[in-house]
């Protein structure tokens, strides 16, 4: 997903481009970020096909049945799917399961409850799939050292713990940023795909006639004799086109026509060049089929491709890694989540943050499979279950944005998704069968985060409405200060609140015991938009209620970090607004929250909710609020 690409400038309907940036440089780019995962699908895909096919994947059968399901799932899942049609799905430029739901909401016009619990879905699935590819892309690589010139089986035992170390250092190195590395994913993944390409133009010569694999006649023919078996060999065909989702979620950073000319011209033929090569091989000598990508490497050049498979396999974990940090912020912007301590690693590129708790429950579940699987193989039965799953939510989000947002008609939104679907489901259906050797893992870990943001989601609805319900309208307030005016003291007050028509507890707790009010007071709420990104224009909505009293609605975009003194700084500017930011003073209202033994949510699930609202971030630190100018008052509140 969203990886460490430049930040666009600005964004269009088309897709944002970064001012400065050569088409060339962006598309290089988009080679480093975006197509890590699927680059490295070579290593492990063709290889576990193979193990599944009833003779070993050593007959020409299986051999050109495995090569030609894997050309058309790129061509129709990658190329078709994504490329051709998603990526013209875009939210101001931006793609993504979260911008995805944002737009069909914005689409129908209102908040559907369907496409919400579609969207909470797709994001459970990616953080699960975000686990496996780290552990499974750097541990395939690493089982080619036993290989190696120079190396003998005795190496075999160091495999696991050697992956341990690298993936727990490529972790600790996050906090740190990844800005300067950034710059040389491009050129190095280009060298991996050019790497991919030249091995499998090489071996293609073994066995000219693996071609005939390019024809779709081989794929039905080998599932037809395959049998109930063949539904297993999908689940590992699957594996070639895992990171497919990438190309669209990574849209905002690059823009749509880099990251397709990344896809057509060098990432597709390198990648079939490849499996072609690896078919070709494996035809001319069946021995190979063992561990076909390793066996393809001349000895002399093994060592250099292995070193640079290492260091793709680090940059496609990178890319995943920072991918979850970039879904983490979306989600909290959008109220999936808790507020969760986002810091910024970069002071000139946006997309450059860290996630400290992300980061930490990433290594651990990494650390975790390593120890539970042992090996790329086992880990593959785990692979691609949760992929399927997030690829189909986009299938079924498609629908709504070609029936309302393009507004074709039914029959058009009924044929794309139905095609779309059915192809999902074929691979759904696949990948099921992997449930007992480790598709459960990802399973069980998408429903606890989609229970874990239903209860967020809930429990903040109900808590809003007993909030609203025990509050008094501002309206009336101001009525009743007008009649009793209470002591007034200089300066101005900023009372934050999720609802602006209501009075702010924090405001309430101040009349009824300091017994003062400001001269100047403002009731600000901040809301997250719909789009990406909230034009600066758009940002500020003043509402004046009287000399008193301000209303103020700042609205970000769900993938911006909300800055509450700079958006202040500025309407002093541009709407005039005067005070000075050091003499004002920030009310927040903090709420102990109360389990009720007859709330609407059982017992246990409030005191998860309470859990959750106990280790959410602090606002003064979420909002960039200076804690020097912060007043919080509390209140307890059952639910």
């Amino acid at each position: 997903m969203a990886g460490d690409a430049p930040e666009p400038a600005h964004h269009s309907e088309n897709g944002g481009h970064a001012k400065g940036q050569g088409f060339a440089a962006l598309t290089v780019g988009a080679i480093g970020v975006v197509f890590g995962d699927i680059g490295t699908s070579p290593l492990y895909a063709m290889r576990e096909a193979l193990h599944h096919a009833r003779d070993g994947g050593t007959s020409e059968l299986a051999v050109l049945g495995v090569v030609s399901l894997m050309f058309w799932a790129l061509l129709l899942i990658v190329t078709l799917k994504y490329v051709v049609f998603l990526m013209k799905a875009d939210n101001k430029g931006e793609g993504g399961t979260l911008a995805l739901m944002a737009l069909a909401m914005r689409s129908i016009g209102r908040r559907a409850g369907w496409i919400f619990v579609l969207g909470v879905f797709g994001t459970a699935l990616f953080y699960a799939d975000g686990i496996i590819t780290p552990a499974i892309t750097v541990l395939s690589i690493m089982e080619g050292v036993p290989e190696a010139p120079g190396m003998t089986e005795a190496f075999k035992p160091f495999v696991v713990p050697l992956t341990a170390i690298l993936l727990l250092a490529l972790f600790l190195v996050q906090s740190r940023g990844t800005a300067s590395m950034a710059r040389f994913f491009g050129p190095v993944m280009l060298m991996w795909f050019l790497t991919l390409a030249g091995l499998g133009a090489v071996h293609i010569s073994e066995d000219p006639s693996v071609f005939r694999a390019l024809s779709p006649h081989y794929a039905v023919w080998f599932l037809f004799n395959s049998g109930f078996v063949g539904f297993v060999i999908l689940g590992s065909v699957f594996l070639a086109v895992t990171g497919a989702e990438a190309l669209y979620a990574d849209m905002g950073h690059f823009g749509k026509k880099p990251i397709r000319a990344a896809w057509l011209l060098i990432a597709f033929p390198a990648l079939m060049l490849n499996y072609l090569g690896q078919g070709a091989m494996v035809l001319a000598r069946p021995e190979t089929a063992e561990n076909p990508f390793f066996q393809m490497i001349p000895q002399l050049a093994y060592w250099p491709v292995l070193l640079l498979g290492i260091v793709a396999s680090v940059i496609a974990s990178q890319a995943v890694i920072t991918g979850a940090f970039s879904l983490t912020q979306q989600a909290v912007q959008l109220g999936l989540l808790p507020r969760i301590d986002i810091k910024r690693t970069s002071e000139t590129v946006a997309g450059q943050i860290y996630v400290p708790q992300v980061n930490t429950l990433l290594l651990i579940g990494v650390m975790i499979l390593l120890v539970m699987f042992q090996s790329s193989t086992k880990l593959a039965a785990a692979y691609g279950i949760a992929v399927t799953g997030a690829m189909f939510v986009d299938t079924l989000l498609f629908f709504v944005i070609i029936r309302y947002h393009w507004k074709r008609p039914l029959w058009q939104a009924l044929t794309a998704v139905i095609c779309f679907g059915a192809l999902d489901m074929v691979f759904i259906t696949s990948n099921l069968l992997k449930i007992p050797d480790g598709a459960w893992m990802p399973l069980v870990l998408g429903a606890a985060l989609v229970f874990l943001m239903w209860t967020w989601t809930k429990g903040n609805r109900i808590l809003s409405e007993k909030t609203r319900k025990d509050s008094i309208p501002l309206t009336d307030l101001v009525d009743i200060l007008k009649a009793r005016a209470p002591h007034r003291v200089p300066g101005t007050a900023i009372f934050l609140t999720s609802d602006v028509d209501v009075t702010p507890v924090a405001l309430m707790h101040n009349l009824k015991h300091n017994r003062v009010l400001h001269e100047k007071n403002i009731i600000l709420t901040v809301r997250t938009g719909e789009t990406p990104r909230v034009k600066e224009e758009d940002r500020v909505k003043i509402e004046p209620m009287n000399d008193d009293f301000k209303k103020i609605i700042l609205t970000y975009g769900f993938m911006e970090n909300p800055n509450v003194p700079k958006a202040l700084a500025a309407m002093r500017k541009s709407q005039g607004l005067k005070f000075d930011i050091m003499a004002t003073s920030f009310f927040l209202g903090r709420r102990s929250i109360v389990a009720a033994a007859s709330g609407e949510m059982p017992l246990w699930q409030d005191k998860l909710y309470i859990f959750l609202m106990k280790n959410a971030a602090n606002p003064t630190d979420f909002f960039r609020i200076p804690p020097g100018r912060v007043v919080e008052l509390g209140t307890q509140v059952t639910v």
